[in-house]
């Protein structure tokens, strides 16, 4: 889902060293912990790549500062308003500087390397555990923010994908759109009776789009944790098994069978959305007006998910931490805060075209715009989602190159699935 991470990975490796023995020569502002609030100065640093670089970003961001300087009036904050591409950079880069972040907001998958690494803050003695997550926000994100028993991360954002299916499609081709295909076997079978040829045999029409051009990552994931199957558990590979090389060899069959390799169309958008495919997989947000792909083209789509034992909904999105080496961390969690109040990820979640990360998310004004955001909002506690390991920003890379030579017949998919497993760790 994000790009970047495993030179940003090797350069954090490479400053911990130095950060161990420098983490304060360069840092200005004396600790804030435990001064009352109305009484606390200095510069609170926040890593967010939430917002846009828009002014109506600009706009939602001041406000949560205004909000958050109602407790903390005298407090300044520096924002560095990141991108998930420079991310890592921008992190490792404040710890060997010795003025790291206070605020850190990461991505799903993001936890445990840098919780690994001691980067994080624990926020059990701000009372956040797992049983609060729960209550107030998705629970089926709670591992997704915890390593080693401990809790570093919580929940803002959710960015969902499901399924569609053309109802047109499914009429012409003599199949119930009320009964869509879960599993993978009956999304096979489904897929190719609804595939279009030419006289050549040209795939003209693709009967399953995987939203997946060149990387079979979030797919199989998504597909293999639809059998009962996490991709880790308890930081540990669990693919490298019956189910796991199901699953891929699945894929595999579907590859040039019902799409072609590469498949994508110049909007880089779902294909079914268009009719260029008559299934497929999708973004958690669609928008219906005239300005997107129109009314009767959403009118035919109907969404669901995946299930070939348990029903499940890949989840990403974005998680907020205190840095570990934070010199203001009782503000940093008064920004936190701030940042999850209903009105501010609301805006957040709008600007990205996400879901907020909340309890009632299926209630939430980005659910109520569209369709599909009301779809997956209401599948978030069905959340599956990938990574697990403390090695796994540098994975991401490895399951790109190594699923997809499986997939195209390059490797054998049992042996590419154990050596993956055998590079985690």
């Amino acid at each position: 889902m994000r790009r970047g991470a495993r030179s940003g990975l090797v350069v954090l490796a490479a400053v911990l060293g130095l950060a161990a023995s420098s983490c304060g020569n360069g840092v200005i502002d004396k600790s804030t912990d435990g001064v009352p609030p109305a009484e606390a100065t200095g510069t609170l640093r926040v890593l967010i790549p939430s917002f846009p670089p828009s002014t109506k970003g600009r706009e939602e961001f001041d406000k949560v500062v205004k909000d958050f300087q109602r407790t903390y009036p005298k407090m300044k904050v520096e924002p560095d308003f990141a991108t998930y591409a420079n991310l890592n950079e921008k992190m490792s880069t404040s710890i060997a500087a010795g003025i790291p972040y206070d605020v850190m907001v990461t991505g799903v998958g993001w936890i445990q390397p840098f919780a690994s690494k001691r980067i994080f803050a624990d926020l059990a003695p701000y009372g956040v555990t797992p049983d609060v997550i729960r209550e107030k926000s998705i629970g089926a994100l709670v591992p997704a923010a915890m390593y080693e028993d401990k809790l570093y991360a919580y929940p803002l954002l959710a960015d969902a994908r499901a399924a569609a299916l053309r109802i047109s499609a499914f009429k012409e081709a003599g199949l119930d759109p009320d009964k869509p295909p879960k599993s993978m076997a009956e999304l096979k079978v489904a897929a190719e009776k609804l595939t279009k040829r030419d006289a050549k045999g040209t795939i003209t029409r693709a009967g399953f789009d995987l939203a997946a051009p060149t990387s079979f990552r979030q797919t199989y994931t998504t597909l293999l944790a639809s059998t009962g199957t996490q991709l880790y558990v308890d930081g540990q590979p669990n693919y490298n098994n019956a189910d796991g090389v199901e699953t891929l060899e699945w894929i595999k069959s579907m590859i040039n069978n019902v799409q072609v390799y590469g498949q994508r169309n110049a909007a880089q958008q779902p294909l079914v959305y268009t009719g260029e495919a008559a299934m497929g997989i999708t973004g958690g947000a669609i928008d219906c007006s005239d300005k997107g792909i129109g009314k009767a083209n959403c009118d035919d789509l109907k969404f669901f998910r995946f299930d070939s034992g348990k029903e499940v909904e890949f989840v990403g999105g974005d998680l907020v931490s205190i840095g570990s080496r934070a010199r203001h961390k009782d503000a940093a969690w008064a920004f936190i805060q701030s940042l999850i109040k209903p009105e501010s990820v609301d805006a957040i979640a709008k600007l990205n075209k996400k879901i907020p990360a909340y309890k009632d998310a299926v209630n939430s004004p980005q659910a109520k715009s569209n369709p599909l955001s009301k779809f997956v909002a209401g599948g978030l506690e069905l959340a599956i989602y990938e990574g697990g390991s403390a090695n796994w920003l540098e994975m991401r890379g490895n399951f790109d190159t190594q699923l997809t030579q499986a997939v195209l017949g390059q490797k054998d998919p049992a042996k590419t699935l154990a050596n993956l497993a055998g590079q985690s760790r």
